[in-house]
């Protein structure tokens, strides 16, 4: 019955009308600046300032529409993007993949060892772990199925405009033990012009389980920031790590020359292991508490340059959308 109320109530208001459909990919028609104006309106409850953005929020929706960086494709294509860290910090630091196929039902699981893990190279929330031992395989497939369906550009209520061209595939990589731990500390560094500003603590919330929770957010001296995001609140603070100069300058690396970037990371067995790059945290949809918080980091973010020369490349279909 309530499944019922949902849906009915999905379809009857305009907004939740709105996000159903952009999430179902009915508005392609639309050009990207108006279904973000209409997508910020909805999530934020403000009208988008893309004449003079000061929020981050609102930076961020300008440098979708704006800073159309081939090099983008490359960053956000999980598989693709460790060749390019191999060659920007050395290589060492990213997981040893077993493979990479075309779709789900391709994937030659003999070739892997007895654990491993799978993930959907256009699509960052899709993670699986399997034992060939123990794993349900059917169940697993149909969400990995479910998951590699999604185009985040068309599909994820947000436009982000670099995830339109990755190529759809699925990987198998290794499964390091520290990572898939439960109490296992993610590091994601966020990377104003090429500088880390904010280092934000999560925690794996259980054995060989994709989710994971933030536990606080730092400045790069490890000071506590006074902002939380969402309704998540956070019990106690995270001692700060002998590896943070580490992070920090991997990081950097990592974002140097490109405008926003968070960089996620693992430091294990005393090496620090790439874990991926955000672009868009959020789709640019987040909302701070205090909300004074979406501007203050809003200045932190320069797109002067962005003034002489906007970086703003022809749109072409490198890979098929499959």
């Amino acid at each position: 019955m309530d499944n019922g109320k949902n849906i009915i109530n999905r379809i009857t208001d305009k907004d939740n009308r709105f996000l159903l459909f952009e999430s179902m990919g009915l508005y392609k028609h639309v050009n990207d600046e108006e279904i973000i104006k209409r997508l910020y309106e909805i999530k934020m409850g403000k009208v988008l300032n893309l004449d003079e953005p000061h929020t981050l929020s609102e930076k961020i929706q300008w440098l979708k529409l704006h800073d159309r960086n081939r090099l983008y494709y490359t960053l956000l294509d999980r598989y693709e993007v460790k060749k390019w860290v191999d060659k920007r910090i050395r290589s060492g630091h990213v997981i040893e993949d077993f493979g990479v196929w075309r779709t789900v039902d391709d994937v030659e699981y003999f070739k892997c060892p007895s654990n491993f893990v799978l993930k959907i190279t256009h699509n960052p929330v899709g993670n699986f772990c399997f034992d060939k031992y123990s794993t349900d395989f059917k169940a697993m497939k149909r969400q990995m199925k479910k998951d590699f369906s999604k185009n985040l550009y068309w599909n994820g209520n947000s436009r982000d405009w670099a995830y339109q061209y990755v190529d759809r595939r699925i990987m198998a990589e290794e499964y390091i033990p520290e990572i898939w731990v439960k109490g296992a500390v993610e590091y994601r560094v966020t990377c104003f012009n090429g500088k880390a500003e904010i280092i934000s603590i999560y925690i794996r919330t259980a054995d060989n389980d994709s989710n994971i929770r933030a536990c606080g957010y730092f400045d790069r001296d490890w000071n506590k920031l006074p902002f939380t995001i969402g309704d998540t609140a956070f019990e106690k603070g995270a001692s700060e790590p002998d590896c943070l100069d580490d992070i920090i300058e991997y990081s950097e690396a990592l974002a140097r020359g490109i405008p926003f970037v968070v960089v996620n990371g693992y430091w294990i067995r005393d090496n620090y292991i790439f874990d991926g790059m955000s672009l868009y945290p959020d789709g640019g949809f987040t909302n701070f508490y205090p909300d004074e918080w979406d501007r203050i980091l809003g200045d932190k973010l320069d797109l002067s340059a962005f003034d002489a020369k906007i970086i703003n490349f022809p749109i072409e279909k490198i890979k098929k959308d499959g």
